[in-house]
């Protein structure tokens, strides 16, 4: 089992109900299960985020190293293509 290591975070009231409804209702077994449960869908949002940069960079190198002659209509195709992906994961 990993290690354990206490924080104390700060939220606003209204938030804090929140999360203290979500256990009284039994929908978690304590308000920490929830901040771990959303900063695991942080990082995978994150890690997916930075995948994206990575490939859009990619691209860039990739235009950059064809030289001149790339057209702006492909470019923005393949861009549009990653947005509307990365909506269809998200929706």
């Amino acid at each position: 089992m990993s290690n354990i290591e206490r924080l104390t975070v700060s939220v606003p009231s209204e938030m804090a109900a929140v999360l203290r409804g979500s256990v009284s209702e039994g929908d978690y077994a304590s308000t920490s299960e929830i901040v771990r449960e959303a900063l695991r869908d942080w990082t995978r949002k994150r890690d997916r985020e930075q995948h994206d940069l990575k490939a859009l960079r990619a691209l860039v190198r990739e235009g950059d190293a064809s030289g001149p002659g790339i057209a702006a209509a492909e470019v923005f195709d393949e861009l549009r293509r990653l947005i509307a992906e990365r909506r269809g994961e998200a929706g």
